[in-house]
């Protein structure tokens, strides 16, 4: 598992249009953060699960090590000027 506790990284997988979805928005956002897929690293999905009661739910995201499951850009971009506001580029 990949673990950021100053960052931001995206637990997805492959065919998920949420994830899609929301990685699209963040492309726009200029935001650095780390992709990791639940289906190819198991230790990913047991976290995952560990946050999102039991359940492979993705995109779960987590900011600063704080877990976010399936949280629109909005919020995730809220949390990160929280948690760690130095991700963000100036025009954010």
């Amino acid at each position: 598992m990949t673990e950021d506790r100053d960052g931001v990284v995206v637990y997805w997988r492959q065919g998920c249009p949420y994830c899609m979805k929301l990685m699209f928005q963040l492309l726009f956002t200029r935001l650095r953060y780390t992709k990791v897929n639940i289906w190819r690293d198991p230790d990913a999905a047991a976290y995952v699960r560990s946050v999102a009661n039991g359940n492979e739910t993705v995109p779960t995201v987590t900011v600063a090590g704080q877990p976010m499951v399936n949280p629109s850009a909005r919020k995730l971009l809220a949390a990160v000027r929280e948690h760690a506001p130095h991700l963000l580029t100036r025009n954010d």
